[in-house]
């Protein structure tokens, strides 16, 4: 990056030692590029960030939406803005059974095994200010969500927010984490992981709405016990250029992970999703489903690897992402992949880049509907199954929001 990326900038942090460590290690590392396989397709080049900044303390004049209107019932509410941890509140009945909600203040190193971590990974490892940490003890269900608000403030800077979420054993807890962020060019790279404890439920749903010159790197590390079930969902309609690396690690017989995503982009939008479903138990399940749609001269990218592991037998895996282009100038990469080392297993995956469907629009049309309502209809019934899918079913009315603001801009310039 550049010399404000120093050890002392560190110094009002915990952890000294790892910390400048890690600073060492992301002096030596280069910003990857497009040529490399696993930033294939990006616009990663034209990241600029030689005046930016690492953000030294939270901004104390910043009012964020706590997204109260759309989610009214909650059991806890948390305030991050630009990786500094600013608030919590927890409800106190949900406090008295047992629901952590805590701030870790030594986040480096992290408790990652990242086999090839990149430059992003060692700044987060030494420029994360704290992580927000959630629990629940064993067999404790959480009936109402907790609500995580994460807001990047701070121009031409960047920021390391970090989630960590656990469900102990037998229990059930839903998150909601909405990314926000200013109009203003910054960078955000957040971390986000995930563990569930043997036979027990954990849902989670980030929202993304990023302004449109944010850039934001991040990635999404689950480990998942057995006979327990993580649904992840992702909403993405922000950011200049949005990238998520998805690892879940499904570990316990019988553990299931359930991944879904719905992506929007319009003007010069890259949304670039690379997953990796790892079988390394056997009776294991996994089910992904990524659906966008890309217009003006917005694109996507999405390479996912489904890996059984020699000991994944039984096995049942599935991986699928759909796209649809809004105009010519669009554009989506869709590369699913396998990698079977067990010959017990069902898996399959598929993708589609396609234009809207002809024979919907003609139906359409023949029977009255106007074009600009007859695409608007299609897509909105192409996100369907998506948004139904969210884990949480509070969220779901917000990203048909945001698919619906998206698609009432595109007829304002048509």
């Amino acid at each position: 990056m550049n010399e404000s990326f120093s050890v002392e900038a560190t110094s009002g942090l915990p952890g000294g030692r790892d910390r400048a460590a890690a600073v060492e290690a992301a002096s030596l590392a280069s910003l990857p590029t497009a040529e490399s396989e696993d930033w294939r397709y990006s616009p990663i080049g034209d990241l600029e960030s030689s005046g930016w900044r690492p953000v030294s303390a939270p901004p104390d004049d910043v009012e964020i939406d706590l997204f109260d209107d759309i989610i009214e019932h909650r059991s806890a509410t948390v305030t991050v803005i630009d990786g500094f941890v600013t608030s919590v509140d927890v409800d106190p009945g949900y406090a008295a059974k047992g629901l952590v909600v805590e701030i870790v203040a030594d986040v480096a190193p992290l408790e990652l095994d990242l086999a090839e971590p990149t430059v992003f990974d060692h700044l987060h490892r030494a420029f994360s200010p704290a992580a927000i940490r959630i629990a629940t003890p064993a067999g404790l269900v959480v009936e109402e969500p907790v609500v995580v608000v994460t807001h990047a403030a701070a121009s031409e800077s960047v920021s390391f927010p970090h989630l960590i979420i656990e469900s102990g054993e037998g229990s059930d807890i839903s998150v909601v984490e909405r990314q926000t962020s200013t109009t203003a060019a910054a960078l955000s790279i957040p971390v986000t992981e995930l563990t569930t404890g043997a036979a027990s439920q954990l849902r989670y749903v980030v929202i993304q709405e990023n302004g449109t010159s944010h850039w934001q790197i991040g990635r999404q590390l689950s480990t998942i016990g057995a006979q327990s079930t993580l649904s992840s969902g992702m909403a993405v309609f922000g950011s200049r250029y949005a990238r998520t690396r998805t690892d879940s690690r499904i570990l316990g017989r019988g553990a299931t992970a359930n991944l879904v995503a719905a992506y929007y982009g319009d003007n010069d939008q890259v949304h670039d999703f690379r997953t990796f479903q790892h079988h390394e138990a056997r009776d294991t399940r996994s089910d992904l489903l990524f659906k966008g749609s890309q217009d003006d001269r917005s694109g996507s990218i999405y390479t996912g690897l489904i890996h059984i592991h020699p000991e994944g037998a039984n096995t049942n895996a599935f991986q699928t992402n759909r796209n649809v282009k809004l105009s010519e100038d669009a554009w989506a990469w869709s590369v699913p992949n396998l990698e079977i080392e067990n010959n017990d297993v069902h898996c399959s995956h598929a993708s589609t880049v396609s234009p809207v469907d002809g024979d919907q629009r003609f139906y359409l049309h023949a029977r009255g509907v106007p074009p600009s309502v007859a695409d608007r209809l299609i897509v909105a019934g192409f996100f369907d199954e998506a948004i139904q899918r969210l884990p949480v079913v509070a969220a779901r009315a917000e990203v048909q929001r945001l698919v619906d603001e998206k698609l009432d801009r595109r007829n304002e310039h048509r």
